[in-house]
């Protein structure tokens, strides 16, 4: 009977282990075509949301990515020392940082198309595994797929 008692603390009754494990074993996948691009992962995923808005304030680039500025000031420091983006204060609200795609980040997009198909070429998962997986994990995340 006492060994019930915690088997709530054994590793494979914990969801968050399998999403931690998969979230390190995808985001290794991605590691030697990101090398390519000079990119971390982390750097990756805010090129992927400046790609798509061009210039998003700090704040906006956190919620999109999940990150606390602890995380993404010294990033995007970094990125802007690379020449892929800018960081300016908005004029309109001295408190608000807007972060903007420059020419450079622009290009590396080109170079960058390929990836995400190299990388499904490391994930085993048929489309509707993959489309299910990434619904559930939204749902897990609170949103929806549209917003």
């Amino acid at each position: 009977m006492e060994n019930q008692v915690y088997d709530s603390l054994k590793i494979e009754n914990q969801i968050c282990f399998p999403l931690y494990a998969c979230s390190r074993e995808i985001i290794k996948h991605y590691k030697p075509f990101l090398d390519e691009l000079d990119l971390t992962y982390t750097q990756y995923i805010a090129m992927m949301v400046l790609w798509q808005y061009r210039s998003v304030t700090a704040k906006q680039l956190g919620k999109y990515l999940y990150l606390d500025s602890g995380t993404l000031t010294p990033m995007l420091k970094k990125m802007e020392a690379k020449g892929l983006l800018t960081r300016n204060r908005d004029p309109r609200d001295e408190r608000n940082l807007v972060v903007t795609l420059t020419p450079a980040g622009e290009a590396l997009r080109e170079r960058a198309v390929s990836v995400p198909e190299r990388i499904a070429g490391c994930v085993k998962l048929e489309p509707e595994e993959a489309m299910a997986l990434y619904a559930i994990l939204y749902k897990i995340l609170g949103q929806s797929r549209d917003e």
